[in-house]
């Protein structure tokens, strides 16, 4: 995933209340993901491997403790349905599983980067 993608993918889960985060894949490479902080301290890491599919791995301490097989079809998603996949995910089992509402949506959150986000955007 790029940054741009990305970026636009996290601010729209914030905006449904999602505790999601911009994720660097690696240092020095330029790939890019979404991190979701569940609420018990594991955390959800989305899209960072470089593959067409849409999946992620749910981690605790950097150990991996369950994931989000490839959705059927998300090579093919606009990013509205990206969005809306990782909104609708339950990750209370090892294997996590989509849900018709969803279960992390809270009060709206505010956009990350703030100032610096903005000088870096070139104030857009």
């Amino acid at each position: 995933m790029d940054e741009h993608r990305a970026r636009w993918a996290v601010d729209q889960l914030r905006a449904l209340g999602v505790p999601a985060h911009l994720q660097l894949a690696r240092a020095g490479q330029t790939q890019y993901g979404i991190r979701i902080n569940l609420p018990d301290g594991r955390e959800a890491v989305w899209d960072t491997d470089g593959t067409a599919g849409l999946e992620a791995q749910v981690l605790r301490n950097g150990m991996l403790v369950g994931f989000v097989p490839v959705i059927d079809g998300s090579e093919h998603f606009t990013p509205e349905q990206a969005v809306d996949a990782i909104a609708h995910t339950d990750y209370d089992r090892p294997i996590a599983r989509r849900v018709s509402s969803p279960p992390l949506r809270g009060p709206a959150l505010p956009p990350e980067g703030g100032f610096f986000r903005r000088l870096m955007g070139g104030f857009r």
